[in-house]
């Protein structure tokens, strides 16, 4: 038998070709073979193929070429239009601009004592573009943050942006502040997982007091978070989301000086967010340093005396004011209560901010250039000058005092019984003699007085009615009284007897302390009324003087240097033989006028005493003023002679 041969697949079998045929089947075409496998036995061979006509070909072809230029032509556009924009987010991705706060300016006394100056303070932070995008994640970095912060997850989740709105800003979200240098390193560690969690570096405001004296707050103020009103505004001008800004006193009226300009850092960071290196520095420049006119040690003295003396008449608000008559210069300012300025630097907690503004006595109202007050006696002086310039009186006119005036059913009362006797302008100024005053001032049938008119016109030339501009805000300006006014509010006419009180400051009359302290200065310094002021320099690092303020005389020359002369030498007789003789054991000589203030009938009067001192060449002038001190002459002028001595020993 012969053998088999081996199979051979793509040998061409033996037989016959039974058949070829080809069909369209469903579009397809097939062959069939018939042939015999190597077993001889009979089999058919199917061969498929996919045939594309050439239309669909050409349209896929198309189709491919279309799809190509586009994505050329979008290349194209992102490449060469597009780039540098592209590529500065790319960057913006990379390089971030990290705000470095500027030191605010500082504050001395006259004589370069620091009185105001920066503790660095640590703050929590978010950056907001940091924030993860997922909610539980989120929801950890939250409960982080309470861990360090003790704010309740709901809160802090209350001071982020929504989780379902993108965030792209770069300004950190404050979460607390004032942090301890252990959580500082919580911070630190806690940022390497979750980058959003930051610290930033800010410098809070130390007041300085003086043995804890705090009557400088009123002088001061405190700084305070942007307002939300003007928050956009200031965001413009330079400010950042978490600075502070002066909200009141000399931080309010000098910001723009104390402020500084903030710097910047350029900071490489990875796509993280952490920080990987600095590449560019602008450095921040602080602000500018203030130099006051007042005297730290003497501010020290009059809150100290004043103190005392409310103590010891049970009282609780007073002022003490010390001017240089030569200059307008605030030597010393004293307002109580005060309150404590510092607590506002570390964020004043709403019971303690509470407690400030429901307290009756008022600790954050400064009275001694707000308060409103009747002048009592020290109003004389103004209406003294006033008659003796318009010729109503000389040095020889003079009254006699038998206890008080009568017109018609009316009785205008002396404060000493029986009357003072024969009067002229410098025992009336001396004795505080009211019938004087009442002549001078309204008059009767037989002796033409000024007339509130003519009271009215030298007072405002005194600076009444007005604020004389001291640099600090909220500065009052008083009240003065006319028929127009009586007649247009309380519909009805002007009496004599209104022209009577006008005259020994009673009424409807209202000074502050600090015109009371002009006036007298005015006198003092033989006829200059100068516009008090607080700060004599703005420096550069304590030593160039960037701006050099200058005493400005608001008015002068309305009254003669003889009538000045008169008022003052009544002012003298005053301290030696009159009201004032507590100050004439003074190691120098001084010149006063005491005054007691009606104001409610069912209260005591408030206290006035205003003096300057050495008399022939006066340097200070002191005013005091005790609320309810029933009288100048015994409650206010101890705190005169304290500070005039202390003068005298030490200046």
């Amino acid at each position: 038998m012969k053998p088999k041969a081996a199979f051979d697949p793509f040998a061409i079998a033996d037989g016959d070709y039974r058949a070829y045929s080809m069909s369209n089947r469903r579009g397809k075409y097939f062959r069939q073979f018939d042939g015999l496998h190597e077993d001889g036995e009979k089999g058919i061979f199917n061969l498929k193929s996919d045939t594309i006509s050439p239309g669909l070909i050409r349209l896929w072809a198309l189709l491919v070429i279309l799809v190509f230029a586009a994505l050329m032509i979008r290349t194209g556009y992102l490449q060469l239009y597009s780039g540098n924009y592209y590529r500065a987010m790319a960057e913006g991705n990379r390089l971030r601009i990290k705000d470095i706060k500027a030191p605010r300016g500082l504050i001395y006394d006259r004589n370069h004592n620091l009185m105001v100056e920066n503790i660095p303070n640590f703050s929590l932070v978010v950056i907001p573009v940091d924030l993860p995008k997922e909610s539980s994640e989120r929801n950890r970095l939250a409960e982080e943050l309470n861990k360090i912060s003790g704010k309740t997850t709901e809160e802090i989740k209350s001071l982020l942006p929504p989780d379902d709105k993108p965030v792209y800003s770069y300004q950190p979200i404050v979460i607390a502040e004032n942090l301890t240098h252990e959580q500082v390193i919580k911070v630190e560690i806690i940022n390497q997982q979750f980058p959003a969690i930051s610290y930033s570096i800010n410098n809070n405001r130390h007041y300085l007091t003086i043995d804890q004296e705090p009557s400088l707050s009123h002088i001061f103020g405190y700084l305070g978070k942007l307002p939300e009103s003007k928050k956009q505004e200031l965001l413009k001008e330079g400010y950042l989301m978490d600075d502070y800004l002066g909200k009141a006193g000399l931080e309010l009226i000098y910001e723009k000086e104390l402020k500084g300009q903030n710097g910047k850092e350029q900071v490489e960071v990875e796509a993280s967010g952490k920080p990987k290196e600095i590449i560019a520095t602008q450095k921040a420049e602080p602000g500018h340093n203030l130099i006051l006119t007042v005297d730290a040690e003497l501010q020290k003295i009059a809150e100290a005396s004043l103190n005392e003396a409310l103590k010891k008449y049970h009282k609780e608000r007073g002022v003490v004011i010390v001017l240089n008559p030569n200059s307008g210069e605030v030597l010393a300012l004293v307002s109580l209560p005060a309150y404590d300025n510092n607590l506002f630097s570390n964020g004043i907690t709403s019971e303690d901010f509470n407690k400030l503004i429901n307290d009756p006595n008022q600790p954050m109202f400064n009275r001694s250039i707000s308060g409103e007050y009747p002048s009592g006696s020290t109003f004389k002086l103004i209406v003294g000058a006033a008659a003796l310039q318009e010729g109503i009186a000389d040095e020889s006119t003079s009254f006699h005092s038998v206890g008080g005036i009568r017109i018609g059913q009316w009785y205008f009362p002396d404060w000493k019984a029986g009357g003072h006797g024969t009067t002229n302008i410098t025992k009336a100024v001396a004795e505080s003699v009211n019938t004087y005053f009442y002549m001078v001032g309204g008059g009767n049938d037989a002796f033409k007085g000024l007339g509130v008119q003519k009271i009215k016109e030298y007072a405002e030339k005194f600076g009444l009615s007005k604020p004389l501009g001291i640099d600090l805000p909220n500065e009052g300006s008083g009240f003065l009284p006319s028929e127009e006014w009586k007649k247009e509010v309380r519909n009805e006419p002007w009496y004599i007897g209104d022209t009577y009180h006008l005259a020994i400051g009673q009424g409807d009359l209202t000074v502050t302390p600090l015109q009371v302290a002009a006036w007298t200065a005015f006198f003092a310094n033989g006829g200059k009324l100068y516009k008090p002021y607080l700060v004599k320099e703005v420096t550069e690092n304590d030593s160039k003087i960037v701006t050099e303020i200058k005493p400005e005389i608001l008015n002068q020359g309305f009254i003669d240097s003889k009538n000045v002369e008169l008022i003052r030498k009544g002012m003298r007789q005053g301290v030696t033989a009159g009201s004032g003789r507590f100050l004439g054991s003074l190691p120098i000589e001084a010149a006063s006028k005491t005054g007691t203030a009606e104001w409610n009938s069912k209260k005591d009067p408030h206290a006035w005493v205003t003096a300057f001192a050495p008399f022939e060449n006066p340097q200070i002038t002191v005013t005091v003023l005790i609320e309810e001190g029933v009288e100048g002459s015994r409650s206010a002028i101890p705190v005169v002679y304290d500070i005039m001595k202390w003068w005298a020993e030490n200046r």
